[in-house]
């Protein structure tokens, strides 16, 4: 039921990766290295570093078609850096980790602050916060942002699969709901497939439970490959 070694391989790569993170002292921005980035890159596949969910073209014509355009190629790293602050500075002291990869950013949201055990409603003392991203979100729109949902591995794989996909379907109807292009969204849930951390023990098992939210800058480039 559990695929155990797969698992604990996943715990291992993510513990590296997350331990490859370099803080900026001056403006708190977490990068990981290229090192790292190389060293994880193959074993993750299409979680984080690889491709976007649904594929990059079929999201670009999408986008483009609704007239939303992109980034040009020596604006992409000014566009994000300031979403990732104002992004930074209306989510702080709220549980939301937000880390950068790039010019790709990641909000990281445990489940304990954003559902109730077993919901896939968004609960409602996370609803400003949530509110507080979707604005940020609707007033950068050459973005694609993918929606990632994960559990803990209590419970069979068919549930877990399950709820994953709900909660991170429950997100992206809520950041639609509140001024987010629904094209530049797609929603994908990973079960207990991707831990960050154990689920030995309570505090492992609290970190694999998560809602996390990949920004990733429409380009130019993007633009003429689709």
């Amino acid at each position: 039921m559990r695929k155990i070694n797969a698992a604990a391989a996943s715990v291992l790569i993510l513990s590296l990766a997350t331990t490859a993170c370099v803080t900026d002292p001056d403006t708190g921005r977490k990068t990981i290295s290229k090192a790292a980035i190389g060293g994880v890159g193959g074993a993750l596949g299409g979680y984080l570093l690889g491709d976007l969910v649904g594929g990059k073209r079929d999201r670009t014509e999408k986008i483009l078609g609704a007239g939303i355009g992109a980034v040009a190629g020596a604006g992409i790293g000014a566009y994000m850096d300031a979403q990732e602050k104002k992004l930074r500075e209306r989510t702080a002291g709220t549980g939301v980790e937000v880390a950068r990869n790039g010019d790709d950013l990641l909000l990281r949201m445990p489940s304990g602050i954003t559902f109730a055990t077993d919901s896939d409603a968004v609960q409602s003392q996370f609803q400003p916060t949530l509110n507080q991203v979707a604005s940020v979100l609707a007033e950068y729109p050459k973005t694609y942002i993918d929606i990632y949902g994960h559990t803990d591995s209590d419970g069979s794989d068919a549930y877990n699969q399950g709820l994953s996909e709900r909660r991170a379907s429950s997100v992206q109807s809520y950041l639609a709901s509140h001024g987010v292009q629904s094209v530049r969204m797609a929603a994908k849930g990973f079960g207990e497939s991707q831990p960050i951390a154990s689920n030995g023990d309570p505090v492992g098992k609290a970190q694999n439970r998560r809602v996390e939210i990949k920004i990733v800058p429409v380009t130019q480039g993007d633009a003429s490959a689709s």
